[in-house]
């Protein structure tokens, strides 16, 4: 299997997993308290607006990275792959409390083991190197800032909505986890 095909077979398993997650773990005002006040439609949105831009910018050549391809692609081939092992381990581990839009149930439990104990949103994680990822395979600094700013912001506005669903639901036992876990990037932020 070539690079390209590779990039090509990893992409599509992307976004398949976005597609599933998207319409397979989303909950509804009957299953659980919904407070995504828009959320998951504006990251959908953004990153499918980021994506496109990129898409006619990369033609333009605007910033080129002056990278070696030969190190360019099997390196963000790599950084997809480690992207998306992120994401899947993180919705694997919380499981059914895993939800596409932000939504908590009353017996939920905090998840602090695994990738949880790293960092508080390990998904958002992997889907950020996702995006460095894409990016970077572009070759294209232009790129790399459309792939990657857009849908960085809308993943922090995200995380805010989150993080404040979490407080009202686990109270003093989320902001325990707060002071001792990094909210996105592991002993940075």
């Amino acid at each position: 299997m070539n690079l390209s095909t590779l990039w090509a077979v990893l992409y599509f398993v992307w976004i398949v997993l976005e597609v599933y997650v998207g319409v397979a773990t989303r909950r509804r005002k009957s299953q659980a308290k919904v407070q995504d006040r828009g959320t998951q439609l504006l990251l959908w949105v953004t990153i499918v607006l980021s994506l496109t831009a990129c898409g006619f910018l990369r033609h333009w050549h605007l910033a080129p990275m002056h990278v070696s391809d030969d190190w360019l692609k099997p390196a963000s081939i790599a950084v997809l792959a480690a992207g998306l092992a992120v994401r899947i381990v993180a919705i694997v581990t919380l499981g059914r409390a895993f939800s596409a839009n932000v939504a908590t149930h009353a017996d939920q439990q905090l998840q602090r083991s695994g990738l949880y104990s790293v960092v508080r949103h390990p998904s958002y994680l992997g889907m950020e190197i996702i995006f460095l990822a894409l990016g970077l395979h572009t070759g294209d600094w232009a790129c790399l800032a459309v792939d990657l700013i857009p849908p960085t912001l809308a993943v922090l506005y995200r995380i805010s909505v989150e993080e404040e669903a979490l407080r009202a639901l686990f109270g003093a036992e989320y902001e325990q986890y707060c002071r001792t876990t990094k909210r996105l990037v592991p002993g940075i932020y």
